[in-house]
């Protein structure tokens, strides 16, 4: 095979015992009479929805131009390098999800729809928008989507009186009354990307055999590697260390916790004690995921409504939830602030990962598409109005940052769900209560 000559398929992966390599964009994957400067984005197609629980305080939020995003709020100010990345959306709401609970926060996020009121398992919704692209874009990886979360399932604790768990657990539903559970564990998540043949327990055994899941394809990535040109190797050098230093990580955590002597029923074996932690290896497993192309749809949950974590990290000691009913006292109001502030740095850092990986004639974040936000607004009255809303990334789907949009009047969160499905190629004529396009943001490019 002569590289230079002839391209690499997109689809190339490196097998090993129990182990599959899916490789990223690389130089030789791109026909040979294509320039790398006329390469904006491949794939662009891809779209992640985080999830912010619980609302926040919408004046620490709030950025003070109408227009643009100069000055940046406190809740945003680890933004502040990712300006042109960024557009700030003010004034949407989520109608059907009143009268206003935690699980129809949750629920009405990506579906913006009416969950039907009930305790049993007689439950209803809707399509996600994450689905509904999922569905359109997903079709060609080995995984349609990916559903994360950063709380395991069986220690949630309570959920909303009249509605089923399901609808505080579950962001995502392929139908009205299929949900998509979230994973929470590192460690199943890496060998959903990287594992192969066998059951979880037979793959887990192999890896601690031999104890990495890269040292299977090391042989057959050393023989690739004398068929690329000098970038390329360094590219995939550069991925396989990534690779590397996330299970790294998860090895780490699974130690602390096998050495442990006391058992923490809040933190099953293999999740890392710390928060800021187990987040940022969850986020790099998504870096991981979309540049492998093993996904182009992930969702993720950075904590479920009514959640009590404390977040030791931002200086406050209160659970998150009984702060969120403030009941406007300014000192509650402004620990919660805090824990915003941390939420949006985590997103922060996880744009600074993608913006370092390079892609085409870009990079990560240009070929990948956010939302981040929350189905609630001011958490304290339960309101769905006024969300708080990030849209970042998407570069080269022409979108264009440093832009704070607003809306004189409340406005369906469904026009930016159908607006983003549009960008990433995924074309219908409404979704949920939608009443048509964010203007703004679709007439940059529409493909």
């Amino acid at each position: 095979m002569i590289i230079t000559k002839k391209a690499l398929s997109r689809r190339t992966f490196i097998k090993g015992v129990g182990a599959t390599l899916a490789l990223p964009l690389l130089d030789s994957m791109l026909p040979a009479a294509t320039p790398i400067s006329r390469v904006t984005g491949i794939p662009a197609k891809r779209i992640g929805y985080i999830f912010m629980p619980m609302g926040c305080d919408i004046t620490r939020w709030t950025p003070q131009s109408q227009s643009n995003l100069d000055e940046l709020s406190p809740i945003l100010s680890s933004m502040e390098k990712h300006r042109e990345d960024i557009s700030i959306l003010t004034n949407m709401e989520l109608k059907n999800a009143y009268p206003g609970t935690h699980a129809t926060s949750n629920a009405a996020f990506l579906s913006a729809a009416q969950a039907k009121r009930t305790e049993s398992n007689d439950y209803y919704l809707g399509t996600t928008a994450d689905q509904i692209a999922a569905k359109a874009i997903g079709q060609d990886t080995r995984l349609p989507s990916l559903e994360l979360a950063m709380d395991i399932q069986e220690n949630v604790g309570q959920c909303d009186n009249g509605y089923a768990c399901v609808y505080q657990n579950n962001l995502s539903w392929s139908s009205p009354t299929t949900p998509l559970p979230s994973e929470a564990h590192p460690r199943i998540v890496f060998e959903r990307l990287f594992g192969e043949g066998g059951s979880l327990a037979e793959r887990q055994a192999a890896i601690r055999e031999r104890a990495s899941l890269l040292d299977s394809v090391m042989d057959e990535i050393a023989r690739l590697k004398k068929e690329l040109g000098p970038s390329d190797q360094a590219k995939i050098n550069e991925y396989l260390e990534s690779i590397r230093e996330v299970e790294r990580r998860i090895q780490l955590a699974e130690t602390e916790a096998k050495d442990n002597p006391e058992p923490d029923m809040d933190r099953p074996m293999g999740v890392p004690a710390s928060y800021t932690d187990h987040a940022k290896l969850m986020f790099d497993l998504q870096a991981l995921a979309f540049q492998a192309d093993i996904t182009r749809v992930i969702t993720f949950q950075l904590a479920r409504e009514t959640s009590n974590r404390v977040y030791p990290e931002t200086g406050v000691n209160d659970p998150h939830h009984p702060l969120s009913h403030h009941g406007n006292d300014p000192e509650k109001i402004a620990k919660m602030a805090k824990i915003n502030e941390y939420h949006v740095s985590l997103f922060a850092d996880f744009m600074d990962k993608l913006k370092k990986i390079p892609e085409g004639n870009g990079n990560l974040l240009d070929n990948s598409l956010f939302l981040y936000g929350s189905g609630m607004g001011n958490p304290n009255v339960h309101d769905h109005t006024n969300l708080p809303i990030i849209v970042a990334g998407g570069a080269a789907r022409g979108m264009k940052g440093n832009r704070h949009i607003t809306y004189d009047k409340p406005t369906p969160l469904a026009n930016l769900h159908l607006t983003l499905l549009d960008k990433v190629g995924v074309h219908i004529d409404s979704f949920a209560d939608s009443e048509g396009y964010v203007d703004e943001l679709i007439h940059p490019l529409s493909v």
